[in-house]
């Protein structure tokens, strides 16, 4: 679901530069960088949820998927949503875009642990199985990608990071 969010918000913001002219969007990595923006506030969401919310993944399938091996997994879901909401925010601003999509790419690398360990304690996350392994993996590679192509990483990105501010 998370994936679809991602490239139909990106979609969505490169028609609005190319059909409709909005300069802001002229560009398909500004417009991949909001793209992952709605798609960081949609999962974040899930961060602040209560459980007794449950026709989504909300707080408590979170904790549930934090390993042991981390301390205090409550603050720990809290602080990774505002990371995620914080990182969704310096998406879209041209001046923290880079700073953002580097820190979003470790935030992935490091909640990765979390997602194998959701897979491996049979966690759910409202009431679903958590996403396999063979699915999971291949899409925080995707996440991290488009956060370091966002942020103007890549060779190609730092070329265009340059024209477009």
């Amino acid at each position: 679901m998370t994936v679809i969010v991602l490239f139909v918000a990106t979609l969505f913001f490169r028609l609005l530069g190319a059909v409709f002219g909005v300069a802001r969007f002229a560009t398909w990595r500004v417009s991949a960088a909001h793209g992952l923006a709605v798609m960081l506030v949609m999962t974040a969401s899930a961060h602040f949820v209560p459980s007794s919310v449950t026709f989504m993944p909300n707080h408590a399938d979170m904790v549930a998927m934090v390993p042991p091996f981390v301390p205090l997994p409550a603050f720990v879901v809290y602080l990774t949503g505002v990371l995620e909401l914080a990182g969704a925010v310096g998406l879209v601003l041209p001046a923290t875009r880079r700073a953002a999509g580097i820190c979003l790419a470790l935030l992935f690398v490091l909640m990765l642990p979390a997602n194998v360990y959701a897979v491996l304690a049979e966690t759910t996350l409202g009431g679903e199985p958590a996403t396999p392994l063979w699915q999971r993996i291949p899409e925080q590679v995707l996440y991290i990608g488009v956060a370091l192509w966002a942020a103007g990483v890549t060779a190609r990105g730092t070329r265009e990071l340059s024209v477009v501010r």
